[in-house]
């Protein structure tokens, strides 16, 4: 997918549209104190005792296969204010085989 080197966007610093430019920083992981984990929801008091335990109380799925890796990877783009220099980080990230910057 193509996109512009810079782009006119709200710079909430500035509290005006500037200039921005478009960097593309490598995804991270995902941190270790997310939400879902059973094990954590155990330790706080969750999923253990008698009675309805909401979406704890399910039994395994016997017959569950993993599907697989996606082929595309979100995209993570930073938006450098050229006026403050301020980074600014996109809202949601979109699906991309290939990210390339034209102009």
């Amino acid at each position: 997918m193509k996109m512009p080197k810079s782009v006119s966007r709200y710079c909430p610093k500035c509290r005006k549209h500037t200039q921005h430019k478009i960097l593309q920083s490598k995804k991270r992981a995902p941190s270790s104190l997310s939400q879902g984990s059973k094990i954590r929801a155990r330790k706080r008091g969750k999923a253990r005792g008698f009675g309805n335990l909401g979406r704890y109380s399910k039994p395994a799925i016997t017959k569950w296969k993993m599907t697989g890796k996606k082929s595309t990877k979100k995209t993570d783009l930073r938006y450098e204010c050229s006026v403050c220099k301020k980074m600014h980080s996109q809202r949601k990230g979109f699906r991309a085989k290939k990210l390339e910057f034209a102009q």
